[in-house]
């Protein structure tokens, strides 16, 4: 996901590395906590966080820092109980008149709560994979609308 927003790049990555942003936009994020005495993004820095769905219920990740581009990019790892279930990312593209935000996400490579519905519906696979990137869509849309709006509110 993408947008544009008209702020500086040190504006944009000081919202985009707040990690309790999502729990302000996301539909699932409740909460988000650094752990270990950790209290910016940096690489090896952890954290955690609360999350609730309908359909899955309420769990906790413990997340890594993996990579820190300063003012440019940093990601995140989500681990699962056999490792890394999903990749995630905040990228700041400097414009003439402002930047462009991006936001993505990527499943795996181990498994994630997805895991035990798709091995329940395996000729389901499909939709529920399709489904919940659609959800991981509409939360990213949230968080970049958000942010966009703290530096343009609506008309």
């Amino acid at each position: 996901m993408t947008e544009r927003v008209s702020c500086t790049p040190a504006q944009a990555w000081a919202l985009v590395t707040d990690i309790a942003l999502p729990a302000r936009y996301s539909s699932e994020v409740e909460a988000v906590e650094w752990l270990g005495g950790a209290d910016r993004v940096a690489v090896g820095a952890r954290f955690r966080g609360s999350n609730q769905h309908q359909a899955l219920g309420v769990w906790r990740t413990e997340c890594e820092v993996a990579e820190v581009e300063i003012e440019r990019r940093w990601t995140w790892n989500v681990f699962g109980p056999e490792g890394i279930s999903a990749t995630w990312g905040f990228e700041v593209d400097p414009t003439r008149d402002g930047v462009i935000l991006r936001q993505w996400g990527r499943m795996g490579p181990g498994p994630s709560g997805l895991s035990v519905a798709i091995v329940a519906m395996p000729d389901k696979e499909a939709r529920i994979v399709a489904n919940r990137l659609t959800e991981w869509e509409q939360n990213m849309r949230a968080n970049l609308t958000g942010i966009r709006e703290s530096f343009e509110p609506k008309s």
